[in-house]
């Protein structure tokens, strides 16, 4: 039989085309997915709304993993930045999708499953799962479920993901295929970099054993991909250096402050900027089986694995501009008005390199006893995150130790124009530009690095056991109930090192990166088309040798802090059980459900004040009932209506419950900042609507409308605190009296709301003669409007939650030949809430433009051209206030071109 649901969601199975409808047949839970086609039928057989995407679909992206090939897909959003060391425009300079969102809700808040399996969760400070370690290829179908029956997890509160791998008995068999591929990547050509990659897959299916009863399913893949893509990173200018101000101000201060009456946002002004390129590799590996076991006609008996690593160098060197601020009093006005003086020239080298693994095993069978149907089942999943060796160095103009004294190079005025597209162009002096061409003999070398290894992993193991009651006759068509139970251990530590400047190390003035042998040449552009300016090839190898030649490794033993200052543990066990039924009454089913989660979340974390020094732990207990009603009209084969009322909640991340416990004593008062394990579970009720439609001819299409409740809201704020304010304190602190104790710690905001439409229209033609019957359109939209309260009334759009999404897709398949051309479109976000400031931090709207062109041979060979971002879209802007681009950062990651060669035996 073919692949069997785990967890009992609703679940489609791709199969190829040449399988055997017989095969699958006796399961009656099981959706052969392999076309377009079938998808849309899958969608609209579906108890509960869910989008679905065949093996055909994936077959036709133009993207770099299944990350990027679901935001085609309605209602879906794909994040390429996250948190953590993957924050901001670090993260997006990448080039390719991580996270994905659904319906408007930021990536922690979808669930992530393989092959029904809860995925686990390795990022260090967030429940997300990084879905760029999967490639387009070895999946047979991927299931985005919008709302979550009750024999779901209840965690979902945006949906549940997920990715179906093929088994023997959804293969034709005695199937294989090999497929080799190459790539280039035009933004490293322009960079005078080779961006060549290039991979090799294979899939092999074979049936065995008396009657053919065992089926054995393998795929492996490899791929890696070499990149140079460029950055400017205005908005971490002024995050990090205080590199913005106002260009008019009441006060004669350095940032100064906004006058009254005037508009916060057109005020701002750049007065400094980070501008370069971020090379590197990633390369991926991995790969999935299945092994399955028809025993007889009533016992199935399945053992399924996959497993995916990455493995990720990213090197970026920034050239920076950092200009001291000063005010002119204008007399006219009585403002000071902006004007920068001295400047800082520098070059900063960091590195965001990334070993990254998830792999699940499940173990289950499924027993026909009667009208009985059991299904119990164990399973495993690993996740991990790591950043092994993070370092960074940098050189200036104005280096300042033992031995230098440096300074800074006159200027006056402001710092930078806008081109028409709004791109930030620094107004540079002659002298800045020699000294930013020429950095690696005319700038002074600061430390011999710092060091950051950080690694992170979670293991899940669980069962379940799900009993399904099927009546013979009558409206009750089933009741099925289950239980299931989650162990789950979360693992964190960060070690930060820095060493001493050069010059204090070798005990001389004057130390350049030039002759320590850092500097091997330079890239005639930081940014290609927009700058004139150089920056320098680092030697990462000889950085690595030197931070080691000076490292304190004893030091370093005997600092507490060193070793476990950002070391966090955590067991978080989830007990559920549930019980549903259908009522099938002709054209109407009901299908009410109630679902009961229990969590127990144990932390351990580091108490860094004096009077501590030692591990301490907390613990968090939640009860969720989640009670769920669908009800569903089907007039027609043709049609369906549907309509459903379903609760779910998002626990915090344990970081928010357990991190790490700081001190900071004045006279006889003490600020302590903590983690809360009271934090309240982020609550949902969703209400969900559609209606589907189809016709003979490939049509299909779907209006839909959705709303959810919230209560209890909490954002993503990376490894700092949620809405982190004093909420607490006293007098007394570790067995100290104090005149005031005061407690800073995560707190849950309050309400909220998500409400948008969906819209998804597909139409084959192939009622058309001849080759016109080739041609295929479709389109869809979500609208969509988000209010939270992020603490305190505030209120605030929903952080990551785009207001649009579009996609619009021609394609073409006559005879051998298959063309597909997509477009994409993701509106404008919030990514953090910059509450001190008052304006919050964006993104603009991204477009991307896809083109697949492939032809099949007779002999079974098949060879495939995509090409991903045609026109060199930008892949990243965010930038300070919703209407401003005068704070930005930037990323163009070019466009990708993949050949494809593929076999099947």
């Amino acid at each position: 039989m073919a692949l069997l649901s785990v967890l009992g969601a609703t679940q489609a199975i791709a199969q190829d085309q040449s399988s055997v409808e017989a095969d699958t047949a006796e399961v009656a839970t099981i959706t052969v997915v392999g076309t377009r086609n079938d998808a849309m039928r899958t969608q609209m057989r579906s108890d509960n709304a869910v989008s679905v995407m065949s093996a055909e679909d994936l077959e036709h992206t133009a993207v770099h993993n299944v990350a990027e090939a679901l935001a085609l897909l309605p209602g879906i959003s794909v994040q390429n930045t996250g948190n953590s060391f993957f924050g901001g425009v670090d993260g997006a300079s990448r080039g390719e999708g991580m996270f994905v969102g659904v319906r408007g809700m930021n990536s922690e808040f979808t669930l992530a499953l393989i092959n029904g399996v809860n995925a686990a969760q390795g990022m260090p400070y967030s429940r997300q799962v990084q879905l760029s370690l999967l490639p387009p290829s070895g999946l047979k179908t991927i299931v985005v479920n919008k709302n979550s029956t009750a024999d779901m997890d209840g965690d979902a509160i945006g949906g549940t993901i997920d990715f179906v791998t093929p088994s023997a008995f959804s293969m034709a068999d005695d199937y294989a295929s090999l497929s080799v591929s190459g790539r280039v990547e035009s933004r490293a050509r322009d960079y005078d970099e080779d961006g060549l990659g290039g991979g090799v897959s294979g899939e092999i299916a074979r049936r065995f054993g008396q009657n053919d009863q065992f089926g054995l399913y393998v795929s492996a893949f490899y791929d890696k991909r070499n990149f140079a893509n460029s950055m400017i990173a205005g908005l971490m200018a002024a995050q990090n250096d205080g590199g913005w101000a106002y260009l008019h101000s009441a006060t004669n201060s350095a940032a100064g402050v906004n006058p009254d009456g005037m508009d916060q946002e057109a005020n701002l002004a750049l007065t400094s900027l980070n501008v370069g390129v971020s090379t590197g590799y990633t390369e991926r590996f991995g790969g999935n089986f299945s092994l399955d076991w028809r025993a007889d006609d009533s016992l199935d008996v399945y053992l399924r694995g996959s497993y995916a690593f990455a493995e990720t160098q990213q090197n970026s060197t920034l050239n920076q501009f950092i200009q001291n601020r000063a005010r002119v009093l204008n007399a006219a006005t009585g403002l000071y008005d902006l004007n920068l003086t001295n400047s800082s020239v520098r070059v900063w080298y960091t590195t965001n390199p990334e070993d990254a693994d998830l792999s699940t095993l499940t173990f289950g069978a499924v027993k026909r006893y009667g009208a009985w149907t059991l299904s119990p089942s164990l399973f495993y999943s690993y996740g991990g995150n790591d950043r092994p060796d993070h370092i960074e160095a940098s050189m200036r103009n104005n280096q300042s130790d033992r031995y230098n004294n440096g300074s800074t190079l006159p200027y006056s005025g402001l710092f930078a124009g806008y081109d028409t597209d709004g791109y930030p162009i620094p107004l540079l002096t002659p002298a800045q530009q020699n000294l930013v061409n020429n950095s690696g003999t005319a700038l002074l070398a600061r430390r011999a690095g710092q060091r950051t290894e950080q690694f992170s992993n979670q293991q899940k193991v669980g069962a379940r056991f799900d009993a399904q009651y099927d009546f013979d006759g009558g409206a009750l068509s089933y009741v099925k109930t289950g239980v299931k139970y989650v162990e789950s251990h979360r693992r964190v530590s960060s070690h930060d090192w820095t060493n001493d400047h050069f010059a204090n190390l070798l005990g001389r003035a004057g130390v350049t990166w030039d002759e320590l042998g850092l500097v091997e040449g330079y890239f005639d552009s930081a940014y290609p088309g927009l700058y004139n300016i150089r920056a320098p090839k680092v030697n990462h190898d000889r950085l690595v040798e030197l931070f080691n030649q000076y490292f304190d490794a004893a030091a370093a033993a005997a600092d507490l802090c060193y070793l476990n200052c950002n070391t966090l543990k955590g067991d978080e066990n989830v007990a559920a059980a549930y019980v549903t039924g259908k009522w099938d009454m002709g054209a109407v089913e009901v299908i009410p459900g109630l679902r009961y989660e229990h969590t127990q979340i144990e932390n351990t974390y580091w108490n860094n004040d004096v009077s501590a020094k030692r591990f301490e732990s907390n613990s968090t207990e939640y009860n969720e009932w989640l009670p769920s009603l669908f009800v569903n009209y089907r007039p027609t084969s043709d049609a369906v209506y549907r309509a459903s009322i379903t609760r779910a909640y998002m626990r915090p991340a344990l970081v928010q419950l357990g991190g790490s416990e700081t001190t900071e004593r004045g006279d006889n008062s003490i600020t302590v900042t903590r983690g809360n394990p009271d934090l309240e579970t982020l609550k949902s009720w969703n209400f969900d609507t559609s209606a589907e439609w189809s016709n003979a001819f490939g049509g299909y299409a779907m209006v839909g409308g959705y709303y959810k409740q919230l209560s209890d809201y909490m954002y993503d704020n990376g490894s700092t605190t949620v809405n982190g304010g004093a909420n607490g304190g006293g007098t007394q602190y570790n067995g100290e009296t104090f005149d005031r104790v005061t407690i800073v710690s995560p707190t849950n905001g309050g309400d909220g709301y998500v409400k948008g439409i969906e819209i998804q229209l597909y139409q084959a033609f192939d009622m058309l003669p001849g080759w016109l019957s080739g041609f295929g359109a479709g389109a869809n939209y979500t609208r969509q409007w988000t209010e939270v309260d992020i603490g305190g009334g505030e209120k605030h759009r929903m952080q990551n939650a785009p207001d649009e999404l579009a996609n619009v897709k021609l394609n073409y398949a006559w005879r051998n030949l298959t063309l597909d051309l997509n477009w994409n479109y993701s509106g404008e976000t919030i990514t953090a809430y910059n509450r001190v400031a008052g304006l919050d931090y964006w993104t603009r709207p991204t477009r991307r433009t896809d083109l697949h062109a492939g032809y099949a041979f007779d002999n079974g060979v098949m060879l495939d051209l995509s090409v991903s971002n045609l026109f060199e879209d930008y892949s990243y802007w965010a930038h300070v206030g919703r209407n401003s681009l005068a704070l930005s950062d930037v990323v163009n990651s070019g466009r990708t071109t993949l050949l494809t060669l593929k076999y099947d035996f």
